[in-house]
């Protein structure tokens, strides 16, 4: 992220890790527009992703999603959840590193394998080995969430209530977010 304040903080991590349910939390908190990449796509194009993915392919939706993310990136005042394959494309990277805070929100396979034991709708959670398909994708992904992070919160099973209050805490303690908290800032940190 450049070395000026910025207005908005970007969410990215694997799926299951609380990105729409903390951020929605988290955003109210700081003030911010709540907005999630994945329900905006489907607000816009009328279909939800999983019917893009079998319509488009992954690389359709990857498109699609680029589209989404320059466009939602570019508003200010905004928390915007990212979905989990965002930072596959160095472009998203790109934009969303220099446009804003981004909060890398980590999380274990296994509560990844808890919080979405039900989920039936995400086309990348179909396989028939979840739990080695969560590794395989944490395994790919991880390093790209961590290179773009101005800062990493461990998801670690508390509560949405009690992980959103955590969040707003650590984002309150970062220099870069000063405009956001009337000029009010700390350390960075990883946690």
């Amino acid at each position: 992220m450049s070395a000026q304040t910025t207005h908005n903080v970007f969410l990215v991590g694997p799926m299951g890790a609380g990105k729409t349910t903390i951020g929605r939390q988290v955003a109210a908190s700081l003030g911010l527009e709540f907005l999630d990449a994945d329900q905006e796509l489907e607000r816009h194009t009328g279909v939800d992703v999983a019917l893009i993915f079998d319509i488009e392919g992954e690389a359709g939706f990857r498109q699609r999603e680029q589209r989404m993310i320059d466009e939602l990136s570019q508003r200010h005042g905004v928390l915007l959840a990212t979905g989990g394959g965002a930072v596959l494309n160095p472009v998203n990277c790109k934009r969303l590193s220099t446009r804003g805070f981004v909060l890398y929100l980590n999380t274990s396979v296994d509560l990844q394998l808890a919080r979405l034991r039900r989920d039936k709708k995400r086309p990348l959670l179909q396989a028939p080995d979840r739990k080695q398909h969560l590794h395989a994708m944490c395994r790919d992904r991880g390093p790209l969430y961590q290179a773009i992070a101005d800062l990493t919160i461990m998801s670690d099973g508390r509560g949405v209530a009690a992980m959103a209050r955590r969040v707003v805490a650590e984002l309150r303690e970062q220099p870069e977010l000063a405009s956001l908290f009337g000029g009010r800032s700390g350390s960075r940190s990883r946690v």
